[in-house]
């Protein structure tokens, strides 16, 4: 439900669920020239919490370290395909990777899960 919503936003999804020793990235996508870190959180409609409220000081930190190890691990081969049949990792002009022209940011999506009803997603850009 989170990876359709954030199609719908227009958004190219290039990793789900991705796992390292330090944690888990839920969605990573391509945001035209913006790469979004997406954190997916399901609460209920009778929840204490609100979804944008589980992501503190110490998430944030977490998931800009698994985003840079993510860009460390998987970008280079995004890029490749990107940028089309000439780049070949190590061995064209330049023989690095680029960050994404527009960066790098962090969304949430929120699910909420209602008594009644369909479930409402909201793709929530650079909340941290």
């Amino acid at each position: 439900m989170a990876a359709r919503r954030l199609v719908e936003d227009g958004l190219r999804i290039l990793d789900r669920n991705w796992r390292c020793v330090e944690g888990e990235l839920d969605i990573v996508a391509l945001d035209g020239d913006t790469l979004a870190v997406c954190e997916v959180k399901t609460r209920s409609e009778r929840g204490f919490q609100q979804p944008t409220e589980a992501i503190d000081a110490a998430k944030a930190d977490r998931l800009r370290r698994l985003a840079e190890r993510w860009m460390a691990e998987r970008w280079p081969g995004h890029f490749a395909r990107l940028a089309g049949p000439g780049y070949r990792p190590g061995t064209a002009e330049p023989p690095w990777v680029p960050v994404p022209p527009g960066g790098v940011r962090i969304d949430l999506v929120a699910v909420i899960n209602r008594s009644r009803g369909a479930a409402s997603v909201d793709h929530l850009r650079g909340v941290v």
